[in-house]
């Protein structure tokens, strides 16, 4: 994922960089110092993500981002939480207050993987069989973090402190609730049938009953989750 660092501060760039350079698909176009600049840069280059600051000299961010017909993936870094709301209605993937942690910016980078390409700039997008954006996501175990694509993820189950991660090629086991791990997949490809099953609706095989079958493994229908179903069978 080709990214951009919007932000008037030094030490921003450096902690952004240090974070991308722990995730081997993030790779830095250029470091921006101010929106301008910015600007003069994407007139002539491409970019899949953005990281913007807001507050800056000359053009502050969010009038940066309005002057952009079709934006590419945002992600706000900034120290103003008041801005919020103003962020979502731009369409902007998330909205990290500094200081954030490694936690939460991996968070931010997955949401990437769920959003709309309808959202992305027609010159600044890539072709779908090279965007590689869209396939994988890191999840922490323990002090590591192991990337998984998004497209072999079978089912997510809870299993008391931990969840399980069962894709086509792997299980891996995570100490984060469902709901956490929920929030970072695609919500167009995802679905929760059971307080302690998500599922990837491409997978199903059979829906009998209160139980559907995912190749060889049997996930149990909670009464309260068949609505979710409902929406994929209409």
């Amino acid at each position: 994922m080709r990214y951009l660092i919007i932000d008037d501060e030094h030490i921003a760039h450096k902690i952004i960089m240090e974070y991308c350079e722990m995730l081997p698909h993030m790779k830095l176009q250029k470091n921006c110092y101010s929106a301008l600049e910015a600007l003069e840069y994407l007139n002539m280059h491409q970019v899949d993500l953005i990281f913007l600051d807001l507050n800056m000299p000359k053009l502050k961010g969010f009038e940066f981002l309005k002057t952009l017909s079709s934006p590419p993936k945002v992600i706000v870094t900034t120290a103003y939480s008041e801005f919020a709301l103003e962020g979502f209605e731009l369409n902007v993937i998330d909205y990290l207050l500094k200081p954030f942690s490694f936690e939460r910016f991996i968070k931010a980078v997955n949401k990437t993987t769920g959003s709309n390409d309808e959202n992305t700039s027609t010159n600044n997008s890539i072709s779908e069989e090279n965007d590689t954006s869209v396939k994988r996501i890191f999840f922490r175990q323990n002090k590591s973090y192991i990337q998984v694509e998004v497209d072999a993820i079978l089912f997510i189950e809870a299993a008391g402190n931990y969840t399980k991660v069962v894709s086509k090629n792997e299980t891996i086991t995570l100490r984060e609730k469902i709901s956490d791990i929920l929030e970072s997949l695609p919500t167009r490809d995802f679905i929760q049938v059971h307080k302690s099953f998500v599922i990837a609706t491409k997978y199903i095989k059979r829906i009998d009953g209160n139980r559907l079958l995912i190749e060889d493994h049997k996930i149990p229908i909670g009464k309260l989750y068949k609505t979710n179903l409902n929406t994929i069978l209409k």
